[in-house]
């Protein structure tokens, strides 16, 4: 986890944590769900495996995803929210309403 002392502001600890290309997406999906990295692959399909597995390293490093490992032939592991990363909810439910307005609002001038 990053050291808090670094942070000119509580915006900027935010976006370190979710700011990645593409980590607010992933622990959006992780929201209701408990997904395996194909699964996760699948619903962010711009994502590059290895930018993937960057973003979920990175997520899991700062306590707001967990990895399980399953000792099983393929190997299997899943990924979650910990209770930490639940905290962020309300942040990605306002994120998505903000986006559903913009997007509406877009719609709308787009057709005048």
């Amino acid at each position: 986890m990053k050291c808090p002392s670094t942070f000119q502001c509580p915006v900027e600890a935010t976006l370190s944590l979710i700011g990645g290309k593409y980590k607010a997406l992933i622990l959006w999906h992780l929201v209701e769900n408990t997904l395996r990295f194909s699964e996760i692959s699948k619903r962010i399909p711009q994502a590059t495996p290895k930018m993937l597995t960057q973003q979920l390293r990175e997520l899991e490093a700062d306590n707001l995803i967990s990895r399980t490992v399953y000792p099983v032939v393929p190997p299997k592991v899943e990924y979650s929210l910990t209770e930490f990363g639940r905290s962020i909810i309300p942040i990605l439910d306002a994120m998505c309403r903000w986006g559903e307005s913009y997007l509406e609002g877009l719609e709308v001038s787009s057709s005048d």
